[in-house]
């Protein structure tokens, strides 16, 4: 720290503010654990949270202290926002008729631009890795959304105002009552204070009785001025009826993933039965969001990309992994998150063999995304991978790292690299049951060690009924690997009793014995390893990367797109209006839209200065100015985005020179020695 009476420096004041986010992640991982626990007293878990909320406003404290030393890393959000709404990027859907919350529409450039990213990332994942890509049904049935968890993981508690019928989330409502409570009564003692911390750290746990007597309790009225109505679930899924009957219940998806899953055998199939493989799939994700927020990074309705990686789970190696190996990435694993609160940059092939990031799958789709992001022109010093603690994972995952995008709403998590084990498959399975299974032929055969079983099928028809053969079969699958069934044997000669799939077998059902047998293949449920990109958080993230103020004059705004993915390539601009000039601006115009360049033709009578500045807050990145010199010579001046500098070229070199800039072909820099730069006022 610096000397009393001065100013802590930047440096000092980043330490200072990652050992209190790493404390800040470290008592967040204590509450959730208290509140798991079924021994914790009310008392320790209030005593927690308190302290939780101390350590954030001490690191928010920090932050804005360390936001005030360096103004250059301010974020002009009134300036952003003002360009995304006027040049129409986003606009909030249904506006005339007063909009919905969580609902946004892309504009002309938005839409062009997210295109480019998604045709950016089909390349760099489906060509590229030989993806087998799928395009399933955004509508789901229940049954498949109950297999995979969703229709009981996505329900909170809700209540109603009597009188508008608008909906709110009860639990939410009870924190807020209680937070308002305290602050307006700030010499409230201790005593008191504490019981009611108490009853808001169990908001979320409450039965819709006991809610409601809460909120009776701490006075909670509807905007109306009414009580609420009673609590009820509320799923977060959107809810329809397939069919006219209206007996068939389904969902719009909450992900893209399910329809990967359930395809699996038919995609094994299409890739000739060769492990490992990849499907991908690009589309629409619906989740019907209480409270969105945060513009593009909390809606209703978004656009996801996802790869379903299915490998051995006794080998995730990856063939191309040498090709990253040496690529660096900036890594937050989770011991860094509790104990010194600051990232590492580490080759992809050291985290592996450390130890750091499970597997070289995992490791390669991480490289992978990395390299992508740059490729669409994403900030690299704002980009790291945070590592799911052990509280925050799934109990069937293995590990988890979430590629997060620092924008002026903080470190947004925009892509997800999961390895969930063998879970998705397994469940699937089991409710249909189908063998989601492939095989891997071994070289020479092998001796494995097995149970034999025989059943007593008088006990297992009297307790089972129907359901005895698909017991036997059970067991029996469990049986082909020794190290499968060996916790069945253990429990029955243990306990006497055990349950496989839902079902209590008993000791006298079935009899065993451990025996070998030679196999020539092996039969595997894979492992799937997920990487799961958020393409409106992405597209958000890269509309703030992309934004700046030109130095000379701040209300000059220009989007620095990167040729590749801006929404228009270039733009043709006449010097005047006359019909000879008008006609070159239209022929090269025609030239580059031949060639799949998009263009911007702007005759407006606007100085053109301001036709140049025009391009920039759309982010185009080249502008062809058709002058006098054009008539006589066949010359046109070329001028790039950014640097606003000019080169003379003749007009037939146009359309190859933008192609080779857009395809990543042709440097500036290279231009510049081909071609007489020149000095073009701007005023």
């Amino acid at each position: 720290m610096a000397s009393s009476g001065a100013a802590p420096g930047l440096a000092a004041l980043q330490d200072e503010l990652d050992a209190l986010n790493a404390k800040i992640t470290k008592q967040g991982s204590v509450v959730r654990e208290l509140k798991k626990a079924s021994s914790s007293n009310a008392d320790e878990i209030a005593s927690a949270v308190d302290e939780l909320k101390k350590l954030k406003i001490s690191a928010e404290s920090l932050r804005q202290q360390k936001e005030a030393l360096d103004p250059t890393k301010q974020f002009n959000r009134k300036i952003f926002d003002e360009l995304i709404l006027r040049k129409m990027f986003i606009v909030p859907s249904f506006e005339i008729h007063g909009g919905v919350k969580g609902l946004f529409d892309l504009g002309p450039p938005a839409c062009a631009l997210k295109a480019a990213m998604v045709d950016a990332w089909r390349k760099h994942f489906v060509l590229a890795e030989s993806m087998l890509e799928m395009e399933c049904t955004c509508l789901t049935p229940e049954v498949v959304l109950k297999t995979s968890g969703h229709v009981d993981r996505f329900t909170d508690l809700m209540v109603k105002d009597p009188v508008s019928g608008e909906c709110f989330r009860a639990d939410k409502l009870l924190e807020d009552a209680i937070d308002e409570l305290i602050e307006a009564n700030p010499d409230m003692p201790s005593e008191e204070r504490e019981g009611h911390l108490r009853v808001q750290i169990q908001a979320d746990a409450f039965s819709p009785a006991e809610l409601d007597e809460q909120l009776t309790k701490y006075g909670c009225k509807a905007p109306s001025g009414e009580p609420y109505g009673a609590s009820f679930p509320f799923n977060l899924m959107f809810k329809t009826s397939i069919g006219p009957e209206g007996t068939s219940v389904g969902y719009l998806r909450p992900e893209t993933a399910q329809g990967l899953f359930v395809n699996f055998r038919r995609l094994l199939d299409a890739n000739t039965q060769k492990m490992p493989f990849a499907a991908a799939q690009i589309g629409l994700g619906f989740r019907n969001e209480i409270a969105p927020r945060s513009g593009l990074l909390r809606v209703r309705e978004f656009c996801m990309a996802e790869i379903e990686h299915f490998v051995n789970p006794d080998d995730k190696s990856h063939p191309n992994f040498a090709s990253v190996a040496s690529k660096e990435l900036v890594l937050f694993g989770r011991d860094d998150q509790l104990g010194s609160g600051k990232t590492k940059t580490i080759s992809v092939g050291d985290a592996v063999s450390s130890g750091l990031v499970n597997n070289e799958t995992l490791a390669y789709f991480m490289a992978r995304t990395q390299l992508f992001m740059e490729r669409i022109g994403m900030d690299p010093a704002r980009l790291r991978f945070r590592q799911h603690l052990t509280t925050e994972m799934a109990h069937y995952a293995c590990d988890c790292w979430d590629l997060e995008i620092q924008s002026s709403y903080g470190w947004v998590e925009c892509v997800g690299h999961a390895d969930r084990a063998c879970y998705d498959l397994d469940v699937h399975g089991k409710a249909t049951k189908t063998p989601m299974v492939a095989t891997l032929k071994l070289d020479e055969a092998r001796e494995i060690e097995v149970a034999k079983l025989k059943f007593d099928r008088k006990a297992l028809g009297k307790t089972f009924k129907a359901d005895q053969r698909v017991v036997s079969g059970a067991l029996e699958a469990l049986a082909e690997n020794w190290a499968d069934f060996e916790p069945i044997a253990t429990a029955l000669e243990t306990e006497g009793k055990t349950t496989v799939d839902g079902f209590e077998i008993t000791k006298d059902m079935v009899t065993w014995s451990k025996t070998t047998k030679k196999v020539h293949e092996i039969k595997f449920t894979p492992s799937v390893i997920e990487p799961s990109f958020g393409m409106g958080r992405i597209l958000y993230s890269l509309l703030e990367h992309s934004f700046y103020q030109r130095d000379a004059d701040e209300q000059r705004c220009v989007m620095k797109f990167k040729p590749a993915v801006a929404p228009q390539k270039c733009a043709v601009l006449p010097i005047s209006s006359g019909d000879e000039v008008n006609a070159v601006v239209d022929e090269i115009a025609a030239e580059l839209m031949d060639s799949d360049l998009a263009t911007r033709v702007d005759k407006s009578t606007a100085s053109l200065g301001r036709r140049y500045s025009r391009s920039d807050e759309v982010g185009v990145p080249f502008a062809v100015t058709v002058d006098f010199d054009t008539l006589t010579d066949g010359t046109v001046t070329l001028r790039e985005r950014d640097s606003t500098i000019q080169i003379r070229l003749p007009k037939a070199d146009v359309t190859r020179v933008v192609f080779d800039f857009v395809h990543s072909r042709l440097t500036w820099e290279q231009a510049m020695e081909k071609y007489p730069v020149v000095s073009v006022s701007e005023d």
